[in-house]
């Protein structure tokens, strides 16, 4: 009898054959949908299974009455080491992010009733693994005083301890800082549309890095540039302008007195009144090759020159958890102070404190012994191997490089654009959210 031959098997509707005719760049992002499609239904499981539980565990409780509650804008710092969470915004598939604990505490403590009323914009939209020293949300809340008696500054000592209680109810690696209260004349101030600059530091050991290389790279960024080579173009959701305007870039030793070693840590400081999606780490990403003399610093010039080069080439972006959003700016800064409850303070900071000496303990030690195989072994000299920034950059190190501007390139913009528009993806109106 004649065999039957198999079907041909699918994913996410392609074919074998169609999966070998795809580029680089969309098999990557076909592996990294499926490996998203399979941690929602994980989490859907997970989720499904608590509710469960807790449904029979559940003891009624009177309803809060917000009706008879005064209320006051105000602006949130706040700190998160984003390491283990898949970003700041709430989704839908995951409680893994900032925003979904941020507001179990702000529900649970009854500062606000929902999200939904709240009043509430956030500064800068965080993703997967990237912390923040410096967000900012704008919200309004429960307060203690009515609306006339809230511009009294001597009241602002009595006000609800609103870092402490919220505190209590974060994970640690979600903490308040201060909160500033926004005038009455203000009450259509947006923590994410008034803000003057965000301030990003990526932070990189210096290992065997021309640093002089890469601070003439950052010089050719400085100022008004279409970004859409160093960015991840997010057409889909109606992002079609691509100019940004960089205030400032340098390369800067964290540590003045400890700059010379391969171990010494610089980071990448850069201020602007908006950014892309992944363009700090796609800047990042071409810095780190100018620093290892793969690529010349005039590199930037031809990425940036949109016109003699239409269609990005592939490359990869530097890893997330180097990246933290350090300082937003606000005009209101100018006239309203921070408030800052000193006992949560000391808090705050016996804690950072803690999680530093837990994970400098683990960095000593780690190189403590590099440094005890460097000397003790002579089969690998002190200058024969610099791979501490090998672990920065995304995907798979090619044995033989080829220059950016020789690789195979990503659809343009406007190729994009008419992709999407037949799929009637692109909204009618432009989305042009900060995505980092």
């Amino acid at each position: 009898m004649e065999k039957v031959p198999p079907k041909q098997k699918k994913i996410r509707g392609a074919t074998k054959e169609e999966l070998l005719n795809f580029d680089k760049e969309k098999l990557i992002d076909i592996i990294l949908q499926l490996e998203t499609h399979n941690a929602q239904l994980k989490n859907i499981i997970s989720r499904n299974l608590n509710d469960d539980i807790q449904s029979d565990t559940r003891v009624y409780k009177k309803p809060f009455d917000f009706a008879k509650c005064h209320y006051r804008k105000v602006l949130f710092k706040f700190l998160y080491f984003g390491w283990d969470y898949q970003g700041l915004a709430i989704q839908e598939d995951t409680n893994q992010t900032i925003e979904h604990h941020l507001f179990h505490a702000l529900t649970k403590s009854c500062l606000i009733q929902s999200r939904e009323t709240a009043n509430y914009h956030r500064c800068g939209r965080t993703d997967k693994g990237v912390s923040a020293y410096g967000q900012v949300i704008s919200i309004t809340i429960r307060s203690k005083f009515p609306p006339e008696q809230q511009s009294d500054p001597e009241l602002l000592k009595t006000e609800m301890p609103y870092c402490k209680i919220l505190n209590r109810l974060l994970p640690k690696e979600i903490r308040m800082v201060a909160w500033m209260p926004i005038p009455d004349g203000l009450t259509n101030f947006s923590a994410r549309f008034d803000c003057k600059q965000r301030k990003y530091k990526y932070y990189f050991p210096r290992s065997n890095l021309d640093l002089p290389a890469m601070r003439i790279a950052c010089s050719k960024i400085i100022g008004s540039h279409d970004f859409r080579h160093l960015c991840k173009m997010d057409v889909g959701n109606g992002v079609v302008e691509f100019i940004r305007h960089i205030n400032s870039a340098a390369i800067l030793p964290v540590d003045d007195k400890d700059c010379d070693l391969p171990t010494s840590m610089y980071s990448l400081i850069i201020e602007g009144n908006a950014f892309l999606w992944h363009q700090i780490r796609c800047i990042m990403g071409v810095l780190l090759l100018v620093g290892q003399g793969l690529e010349k610093p005039e590199v930037f010039d031809q990425l940036l020159d949109v016109e003699s080069n239409p269609r990005k080439p592939q490359y990869n972006m530097a890893l997330d958890i180097p990246l933290n959003l350090f300082h937003c700016e606000y005009e209101i800064e100018d006239t309203n102070k921070w408030v800052c409850e000193r006992d949560e303070m000391m808090s705050v900071v016996s804690h950072l404190q803690n999680q530093w000496s837990i994970h400098s303990v683990k960095t000593t030690m780690i190189k403590d012994c590099l440094q005890d195989l460097e000397t003790k072994y002579n089969a690998i000299s002190n200058s024969e191997i610099f791979s501490h920034i090998d672990c920065l950059t995304q995907g798979v190190k090619p044995k033989v490089y080829t220059p950016l501007l020789k690789r195979q390139t990503c659809s343009s913009l406007e190729e994009r654009i008419e992709h999407f528009k037949k799929k009637r993806n692109i909204p009618e109106k432009e989305n042009n959210e900060d995505l980092k």
